[in-house]
């Protein structure tokens, strides 16, 4: 079977400008040096840089990060094809601290109409936030059952 995507080389993860007050994105980094939950699906090849802030609402960075990251990745012969970007956890799904990015959607296009076209919900997941949403307190990620029943024959 042939495929025209192309594998990714690259990991870039944005952070909610919030949550980064309190959060130095270190589980992220772990999560990804472990290549677990939402990293788990990348080879030992693919690298990781350092995570950056969104800017604080709507994603006011988003944009001029986004355009520097294509620039050095272009500078580096790296297609964008091969760069996904996550928008972290904390800004993706519903947490003790903070509900979902009412932005996402938004940023998710700022970082398209830039040339990214591999944009990923999630990093880290929480052990505590993922019991939460298995019990209901917690809004489900996408395509995930929730509630106590969930899973349940």
């Amino acid at each position: 079977m042939t495929t025209d995507r192309q594998p990714t080389t690259c990991v870039a993860v944005i952070q909610c400008e919030v949550a980064h007050e309190r959060c130095t994105g270190i589980q992220c980094a772990m999560g990804f040096a472990d290549r677990e939950d939402l990293f788990a699906a990348y080879g030992d090849e693919v690298r990781y840089y350092v995570p950056f802030p969104c800017g604080g609402c709507p994603g006011r960075r988003v944009g001029r990060l986004a355009h520097q990251i294509k620039r050095i990745m272009q500078k580096r012969g790296i297609p964008l094809e091969q760069v996904a970007v996550h928008l972290s956890s904390c800004m993706a799904f519903e947490s003790g601290h903070y509900p979902p990015c009412p932005h996402l959607a938004d940023i998710r296009l700022m970082l398209t109409r830039k040339g990214f076209t591999r944009v990923v919900e999630g990093t880290h997941l929480s052990p505590q936030a993922e019991e939460r949403r298995h019990a209901g307190l917690y809004r489900p990620r996408p395509g995930q059952a929730s509630g106590p029943d969930a899973g349940s024959p």
